[in-house]
């Protein structure tokens, strides 16, 4: 017989396996000798009260073996498969062809960037020199721009998908099987490239196929249907299913389309700043101490707020992070945020960005670019602010909030260096007015947030796509294109690591075979 109940444990007895069978005793109403083991299923921090608590759902065992949980996938050999084309090796491509393999189809993976360790040169000249190598950057190459920005797998994505089937992959292929109950899972970008290298070599030993530096410039078709696809290297690549999950920031696939004249839509999307703290002040206020204690993690915070109609929200949290340029083209400042697994560093940083809708952008009524020429003008003209070589326009929070250039800048974890200006001349005024009507209120519910040694950093603007690729809901497939689906982020379907492998695999699963 198995039980489940909740139990709290101070965070200095969360690993006291004895204590965690007593407390199941106890709540059980059961002599100890019948437990004979248990299984955490999630576990979470509580800090609301004076004490910090751990939060654990645990099964316990009873007059019964305990079962360990397993975390293989059982995969087929597919040299000899049916072949689906699939573009771009982020989250949704690499799980869609880990996909295939279950179902005994071929998948050909088409990445326009390099391999994972490869692309660590790339990102070295963006962090020291502000070079930017359009085809392989923090956004483009494999693991796509979760691999190199921190892989949070935090989701809300329960109802898309096997959010537990994406976890157990990535613990069967080197994460932590932390991953698997804590509530705000986390691998760390440390971690990642080699967990992405194993699946990539699951994939390519049962008879898949992964072509790097290899870039698509067409889809092609016939009669309304799919029939392969064209790369810059010359190469025809055929097959009746192409799955194109190329990410938020490939505006060159949402050109290709308008080439095609197949249907786009402009997509909401947000926009704002990265806003970065000492994690000391993250720390206090969320744990209410002078300091941290060994036992507990570096803190985290989410906040929302309605100001002038608009909501104001953290994105993308980082505790112990870095903020990263996040740039995929020239001449364009884009900023996102990572941390390593032990989030060791001593900065915390997050997205605080605005939606941008379409009545923002009148065009977007009839111009399916119209939001995506907004994001990269505001992009550019951030990197004008910042006087070149990726340096980003920055500001104190409260000189932010009362119209003042900081006479300085707090040190900071952004490599390329940061600039003071008025951030005012990048953001749309609708944006930042909205911004410094949230963060009083934000510094009002978390003690000390609301302060100059805080900076934000522009431009954080690759929250999501700014454009749709439509799809039928029951196919997965293009309107207007048999066998074509779009996917994922780039697509507008996700957002973030396990919601894009959910899709990944949601696609594959839509194919008849």
């Amino acid at each position: 017989m198995q039980k489940e109940i909740e139990i709290a444990l101070s965070p200095e007895h969360i690993t006291d396996q004895q204590l965690i069978l007593q407390e199941g005793s106890k709540k059980l109403g059961l002599s100890l000798k019948r437990i004979q083991g248990f299984h955490i299923r999630k576990r979470s921090i509580d800090a609301r009260g004076k004490q910090v608590l751990y939060r654990m759902r645990v099964v316990y065992f009873i007059d019964e073996p305990v079962q360990q949980p397993d975390y293989h996938t059982a995969l087929k050999r597919v040299q000899d498969g049916k072949p689906v084309i699939i573009i771009g090796a982020g989250p949704a491509g690499l799980f869609a062809a880990y996909r295939c393999l279950e179902r005994g189809l071929k998948p050909i993976v088409i990445e326009r960037g390099k391999p994972v360790q490869e692309r660590r040169r790339d990102l070295a000249k963006i962090n020291r020199e502000g070079l930017v190598n359009p085809e392989s950057n923090y956004c483009f190459g494999e693991g796509g721009a979760g691999t190199y920005s921190d892989g949070k797998l935090y989701t809300r994505s329960n109802k898309r998908g096997d959010v537990q089937l994406v976890l157990s992959i990535f613990v069967e292929h080197g994460a932590p099987e932390d991953i698997m109950v804590d509530a705000r899972p986390h691998i760390g970008t440390n971690k990642l490239p080699h967990i992405i290298e194993s699946m990539r070599q699951r994939i390519i030993e049962y008879g898949g196929e992964v072509h790097f530096d290899c870039k698509v410039i067409d889809i092609c078709e016939q009669f309304g249907k799919v029939t392969g696809v064209k790369t810059a290297d010359g190469q025809f690549i055929q097959a009746e299913h192409v799955i194109v999950a190329t990410g938020h920031s490939a505006r060159d696939i949402y050109e290709l389309f308008q080439q095609k004249n197949w249907l786009l839509e402009a997509k909401p999307f947000a926009l704002g700043v990265r806003i970065e703290h000492p994690q000391s002040i993250i720390d206090q206020a969320q744990y209410h101490c002078s300091s941290r204690p060994e036992n507990l993690p570096p803190a985290y915070y989410s906040l929302v707020e309605q100001v002038h109609n608009r909501g104001v929200f953290s994105f993308c949290m980082c505790p112990g992070g870095i903020i990263a340029p996040c740039a995929t083209d020239h001449e364009e400042i884009v900023v996102n945020g990572w941390s390593p697994s032990k989030r060791n560093n001593p900065h915390a940083n997050s997205g605080t960005v605005i939606q941008i809708n379409l009545e923002d952008v009148p065009e977007a009524a009839t111009n399916p670019f119209a939001l995506l020429d907004f994001q990269r003008r505001i992009e550019q003209q951030a990197f004008q602010l910042g006087g070149g070589q990726l340096v980003a326009p920055a500001q104190r929070m409260v000189d932010f909030v009362e119209n003042r250039v900081s006479n300085d800048l707090p040190i900071n974890s952004y490599k390329p260096g940061t600039r003071s200006v008025d951030l005012r001349e990048v953001l749309p005024e609708f944006v930042y007015r909205s911004l410094q009507g949230a963060l009083p209120i934000f510094g009002q519910k978390m003690k000390g947030y609301y302060s100059n040694e805080a900076i934000l950093v522009g431009i954080e603007s690759r929250t999501s796509s700014p454009v749709r690729i439509p799809r039928d809901r029951d196919s997965f497939q293009h309107p207007q294109v048999a066998g074509l689906y779009p996917c994922a982020e780039g697509a507008g379907y996700a957002g973030g690591i396990v919601s894009a492998a959910i899709d990944g695999i949601n696609c594959v699963d839509a194919i008849k075979i």
